[in-house]
């Protein structure tokens, strides 16, 4: 896989720089060693890895899944290859202290570099964004002696993360989890049960693995207020920090996958023998909480994840097109004439275009989730730092799943535009969907992330974060006014009547929740599509007001500006126009599902 076809780099630079204004980061204290230059570099080196350690053995990990031995999970020499040179270009510390061997990039400016990883190669880079993000949770909540033992081995690759909620009986309801913990004198905890689905759970990349483990102590209140969280490493760390005696942490089996081969799937079980010895982080009963500083963190990687393999799908799909000769335009009754390139038809540019829509708009989503949390740690000013602490909750529902689901389109288009080819295994679409099946899955379902939405998240704080969210979208429709162009405007107009409507549409969901949860939600998988739709309409507004201002000054981008343009008017002309039967099903609070009784189906 060339590099060209991971990102269209001109797209990377138009969202970082000219939308999202990532230079004026480097005006903040915490990032003032940097400027563009020192973030291009990054973001140069992180294309250079994925390009040379991570997208050549793509398909050959996907073909050759890991294997248990009998000993160990046998895993491809490669995938190891790639986790260390990620680690040693800086990336697993990306975003950390300089004190901690950090290059304390923005999140913003980080996410973009770990974009193109997880385009180049999903299932060897999730070890490498799992590790990261249970780093950033022992910094967050580990005491200074967890901090001193455990950070620096992490962020440096020598060890690697995961975190360990699931259980084969729980499943998604996490509250419902059997996993124990039982007080030693010493003060840490005997570590009992057993956790399914945990990705990078078992390994011989690393010397150690350090699990961040979801339990409940004896006589803990039932429901999520009971849960507590351990760190519980595969090999018990020392005082001084090394990785000793086996901590009774076995495999229990590997768990083979549509897609995401080359990341392990585990079943484990902890304190088989009455050995898993762990340590508590944070206080008792509060971790749900503060695994959900590492899940949020998750879920925006999993947003990107889906993005990036729907990206580079597109490219994939665009680069055949342009190339692939066949067939003549209607019309053209000549045998003898040539075929033109496939791209020249017009139902294969209508799938390009949309590929197009779903997947710079969600890149858009994650790197302004992204922006929002740099803005919401580091902004001078503290009104703004509350505004994107409002922001960024209501948002993660749809960055974990709309780009999940209309990523899976994009890449199901991909393998259309491929014909017959796309369905085989000669081309790597078919790969792409099969990967990025699992992101409609993990880190919360569709379905659970829609209740999360409808149920918490636009009515917490009295409204405030839609109220907010809908006043900057009602600013970039009125920046579409003053542009001058009637185009524009006309979109800004229908802009503002969309978020009208979809206030109101929330405003009937929201009573109906409150009068019967349950008929209430029936259908809130609709409504954070409908959600979705209406913030990326949103981001293609502000994309085409931000191309049009641009485009006098760079003539020589002007292809690039126009497709921005084009693409906006596609998105609302052929998806938001969608929103008003999804409006009238919603409104109605229909049950149908409801109604139709478990014997029927």
């Amino acid at each position: 896989m060339t590099t060209d076809l991971l990102v269209h780099r001109d797209d990377l630079d138009f969202l970082l720089y000219d939308m999202l204004d990532s230079e004026d980061l480097a005006r903040r204290p915490r990032y003032a060693d940097h400027g563009r230059e020192t973030f291009d570099a990054a973001i140069d080196a992180a294309h250079r890895l994925a390009g040379e350690y991570f997208a050549p053995h793509n398909r050959l990990s996907d073909e050759n899944e890991p294997r248990f031995d009998g000993k160990t999970v046998k895993t491809l020499p490669a995938v190891g290859a790639a986790v260390r040179a990620f680690a040693k270009g800086g990336f697993l510390a990306a975003t950390h202290d300089y004190e901690l061997g950090g290059m304390q990039l923005p999140v913003t400016i980080s996410q973009s570099c770990l974009a193109l990883f997880r385009a180049a190669n999903v299932g060897s880079s999730a070890y490498c964004f799992l590790t990261a993000a249970n780093a950033n949770l022992i910094r967050a909540f580990g005491s200074e002696d967890q901090k001193r033992r455990f950070l620096p081995s992490l962020l440096d690759g020598r060890w690697l993360g995961t975190m360990a909620l699931t259980e084969p009986e729980a499943g998604s309801s996490v509250p419902d989890l059997r996993t124990t913990a039982t007080p030693l004198p010493d003060g840490r905890y005997a570590i009992k049960g057993q956790k399914i689905f945990i990705s990078g759970g078992d390994h011989d990349i690393s010397e150690n693995i350090v699990h961040l483990v979801l339990a409940r102590m004896a006589g803990a209140p039932a429901g999520a207020k009971g849960l507590s969280l351990f760190i519980v490493p595969k090999r018990r760390v020392d005082a001084e920090g090394a990785a000793g005696e086996s901590n009774d942490v076995a495999l229990a089996g590997l768990i083979h996958k549509m897609g995401y081969r080359g990341t392990t799937s585990t079943l484990l079980a902890f304190g088989e023998n009455d050995a898993c010895i762990g340590e508590l982080v944070g206080a008792p009963g509060q971790g749900l909480r503060c695994m959900f500083h590492m899940m949020n963190e998750a879920r925006i990687g999993v947003g990107m994840g889906a993005t990036m393999l729907a990206y580079t799908g597109y490219r994939h799909a665009l680069a055949y097109a342009r190339e692939r000769r066949q067939g003549r335009l209607p019309g053209n009754a000549d045998p003898a004439s040539p075929p033109v390139a496939i791209a020249e038809h017009a139902d294969v540019r209508r799938m390009l275009l949309t590929q197009k829509c779903y997947v710079e708009g969600a890149l858009s989503l994650c790197l302004y989730a992204a922006r929002l949390a740099d803005d919401e740690k580091t902004h001078p000013d503290a009104s703004q730092r509350e505004e994107a602490a409002l922001l960024l909750p209501l948002l993660i529902p749809i960055v974990k799943s709309w780009p999940a689901r209309y990523g899976l389109a994009a890449n199901d288009l991909a393998i259309q535009v491929h014909g017959g080819y796309g369905y085989t295994r000669e081309y790597p679409v078919e790969q792409f969907y099969r990967d990025n099946r699992l992101n409609a899955l993990h880190e919360g379902t569709h379905g659970i992330q829609a209740l999360d939405l409808l149920n918490r998240k636009v009515g917490m704080k009295d409204g405030q974060p839609l109220a907010r969210l809908h006043a900057r979208v009602l600013a970039t429709a009125e920046q579409a006014r003053a542009s001058g162009d009637p185009g524009l405007a006309a979109r800004a107009a229908e802009l503002e009547h969309a978020w009208q409507a979809l206030r109101e549409t929330t405003e009937v969901l929201r009573a109906a929740t409150l009068a019967d949860p349950v008929q209430g939600s029936a259908n809130a998988a609709y409504y954070l599509d409908l959600f979705g739709h209406h913030v990326i309409a949103w981001l293609w507004l502000w994309q085409a007001v931000t191309a049009k201002a641009q485009l006098p000054a760079r003539p020589h981008l002007e292809g690039f500006y126009r497709g921005k343009l084009s693409a906006c008017d596609w998105f609302f002309q052929t998806e938001l126009a969608l929103a008003a039967p999804v409006h009238t099903l919603l409104r109605g609070v229909e049950r149908h599902a409801l109604r139709t009784e478990i014997d029927w189906l």
